[in-house]
């Protein structure tokens, strides 16, 4: 887990930017709110000429409980079946700190968890 820290020099200020791999992992129990915010993610991407890899569909997590209806225990043996499908994108953007205010401007649905992490450095 590295980072690079870059000094941009201006003639007013110095500010310091963060470049290299920007991770972004979305997860929801809805399929078209997730794929809709990928698509976005990658078009506002491209438009902005980022280099992006992704998105990468992670297998669905089903996750599943077996009840049974009867409350107390008694009478016959009927059971009830919960499931849950949870689906993952990941998307990598090669880019520096800034254009991650950019590109993550869009709006996302709600039920839809977005997960930013900068995981290493460019080679400069």
């Amino acid at each position: 887990f590295f980072v690079l820290m870059r000094k941009i020099v201006n003639p007013k200020k110095t500010i310091k930017v963060k470049s290299g791999r920007i991770r972004i992992t979305l997860t929801s129990k809805k399929v078209n709110s997730i794929e809709r915010i990928c698509e976005n993610i990658y078009k506002e991407s491209k438009k902005k000429n980022f280099k992006i890899r992704g998105p990468i569909r992670i297998p669905t997590k089903r996750l599943t409980i077996t009840t049974r209806k009867s409350p107390c225990g008694e009478g016959t043996n009927t059971w009830d079946k919960f499931d849950i499908k949870v689906y993952k994108r990941v998307m990598d953007i090669f880019s520096d700190g800034n254009a991650l205010k950019q590109i993550t401007s869009i709006n996302i649905d709600p039920g839809v968890n977005v997960e930013v992490h900068f995981l290493d450095e460019l080679d400069s």
